[in-house]
C-alpha cells in the first residue's frame, strides 16, 4: 500500500506511522526525521532546512521534493510505503500525484488548544531520538533509554507551535480537500489514546491492512 498521513503538528502521526508501517511491512518515510538527521550532520540540505524549521516555517517545496523523490526511488519502496510529513503543500501533493497513485490519505485531526499543551510539554533525547512528555517524566530530565539529558526542541516552544499551526492552516489543510476529492481520505479523531487511534486507522484501512 501507498499511504500518506496528514494532520497538524503534534497530532501523533509519527507515533502511529512507526507502528502501522511495521504491521503492514512497508517503510515509514518521515521527512521530519530525515531533515533532523541532515541538520545534525550539518549537510547542505540540513543547513538550508534548519532556518525554516527553527522558525516554524515549512521547508520550501524544491528542497522537500528533492529529498522525497530520492527516498521513494529506493528499493525498499517497491511494494509500498507510508509517508509522514510529506506532502505538506498542495504543489507537493500535485507533484506526488503525477508520479504515484496513493491508496489512502489518513487525516489525524486534533484541536489546536490540545496540540499546544501536548507539544509544549514534549521533551526529546538529542542522541537516540526517544520522545517523552513532562506529565510522564515525574521530574526526571534524563532519557530512560540512553541516559542523556532531555531537551525541548525549538519547534516545540509555545510561540513556535502557534506559528506552525498557522502555517498548517494556511498551506497544509488544503491537502485534506485535495485527497477528499480523490475519494481516498480517511478522517481519524486523534485526541484519544494511542491505542484507540491506531485501532481506528487499521479498521479504516480495512482488508488491505490484513
Amino acid at each position: 500500500m501507498k499511504i500518506v498521513f496528514l494532520g497538524p503538528p503534534g497530532a501523533g502521526k509519527g507515533t502511529q506511522a512507526m507502528v502501522i508501517s511495521r504491521e503492514l511491512g512497508i517503510p515509514h518515510i518521515s521527512t521530519g526525521d530525515i531533515f533532523r538527521q541532515n541538520i545534525k550532520n550539518e549537510t547542505p540540505l540540513g543547513v538550508a532546512a534548519k532556518k525554516f524549521i527553527d522558525e516554524g516555517r515549512l521547508v520550501p517545496d524544491d528542497l522537500t521534493l528533492d529529498l522525497a523523490n530520492d527516498r521513494l526511488a529506493a528499493a525498499d519502496c517497491k511494494n509500498g510505503y507510508l509517508l509522514d510529513g510529506f506532502p505538506r503543500t498542495l504543489p507537493q501533493a500535485e507533484a506526488l500525484d503525477e508520479k504515484v497513485a496513493l491508496d489512502y490519505a489518513v487525516n489525524v485531526d486534533v484541536a489546536h488548544d490540545h496540540l499546544i499543551d501536548r507539544l509544549s510539554g514534549r521533551r526529546v533525547c538529542p542522541e537516540c531520538g526517544a520522545s517523552y512528555h513532562i506529565t510522564t517524566l515525574d521530574g526526571s530530565e534524563e532519557c530512560a533509554v540512553c541516559g542523556n539529558l532531555l531537551i525541548q526542541r525549538d519547534d516545540d516552544k509555545p510561540e513556535t507551535i502557534r506559528k506552525r499551526l498557522e502555517v498548517y492552516e494556511a498551506q497544509t489543510r488544503a491537502l485534506i480537500d485535495f485527497y477528499r476529492d480523490k475519494g481516498i481520505l480517511v478522517d481519524i479523531d486523534g485526541a484519544r489514546s494511542v491505542e484507540e487511534v491506531r485501532a481506528d486507522i487499521l479498521a479504516a484501512l480495512g482488508s488491505d491492512a490484513k
